[in-house]
C-alpha cells in the first residue's frame, strides 16, 4: 500500500474535507465517491478500510459497516494539488446501498485491466531476470523457444475445445494469453498496437 506519510494531503482547501474516489483495484471501475477528513483518512489507514466523513450525520462511518461489504484498501494516492484523494480498494460485495455493484449503475465485472498488470510482470522479468522466474527463463531461451510455446499452447487449447471440461479449457487458454503476451514483450511489441490494428478494422 503506498504510504500516505510521505505525501501531504491539503485539508484546509475543503475546509477540512477532501473527496476520496474509491477505484476498484483490478477492474479500475470508479466505485464510489465520498469525503475523509484527516482522522477518516488515518483510521483508513490504521485498519484497511475505507472510512469517509458524512456531511449529513457529521460523524465517521466505515463502508460496509452495517451491510458487510467492506472496501479493503490496496493503495492511496493523491492528485496534483493534493486535495484529492484516489483509493485502490478489494470490495467485499456490492458498492451501492441500491444492491448495485457501484454508486453509478455499472457493473464491476471485467478482470481485463489485469492484463496490464501482468504485463508490467512480464517486462520486469525481461529487464530484471531471475534464476527462479519461469518468464525470465523462456526470454532467456531466445524467440524461437518463444514462439514454439505460444504453438505448443495453441495446439493445446484446441485440443480441450473438442471437450467439455471447463476448467481444462480455462488452464489452456490461461497458458496460451500469458505466452502471447510473452512473445509480445520479446518481440518489442505492445499490446496497445495489437489493439490499433483491431480498432482500424473495426472502424471499417
Amino acid at each position: 500500500m503506498k504510504q500516505m506519510d510521505k505525501l501531504t494531503v491539503d485539508f484546509d482547501k475543503g475546509n477540512g474535507l477532501v473527496p476520496a474516489i474509491v477505484q476498484d483495484e483490478h477492474t479500475k471501475e470508479v466505485l464510489m465517491m465520498g469525503y475523509m477528513n484527516q482522522e477518516a483518512l488515518e483510521i483508513s489507514r490504521k485498519t484497511g478500510k475505507v472510512t469517509f466523513f458524512s456531511r449529513t450525520k457529521q460523524r465517521l462511518w466505515t463502508k460496509g459497516e452495517t451491510s458487510g461489504n467492506f472496501l479493503l484498501i490496496r493503495g492511496i494516492e493523491l492528485d496534483c494539488d493534493q486535495d484529492t484523494l484516489l483509493i485502490q480498494a478489494n470490495p467485499q460485495g456490492p458498492v451501492c446501498h441500491t444492491g448495485n455493484d457501484t454508486c453509478f449503475a455499472h457493473q464491476n465485472r471485467s478482470k481485463s485491466y489485469f492484463i496490464d498488470e501482468l504485463r508490467d510482470v512480464i517486462k520486469d522479468r525481461k529487464h530484471n531476470p531471475s534464476d527462479k522466474s519461469y518468464t525470465a527463463s523462456l526470454f532467456a531461451s531466445g524467440i524461437n523457444k518463444v514462439a514454439q510455446k505460444v504453438g505448443e499452447e495453441a495446439v493445446e487449447i484446441v485440443i480441450e475445445a473438442k471437450d467439455n471440461n471447463k476448467d481444462l479449457f480455462l488452464g489452456e487458454a490461461a497458458d496460451l494469453l500469458f505466452h502471447y503476451l510473452v512473445l509480445l514483450e520479446a518481440k518489442g511489441y505492445e499490446l496497445d498496437e495489437v489493439m490499433e490494428v483491431l480498432i482500424k478494422r473495426h472502424q471499417k
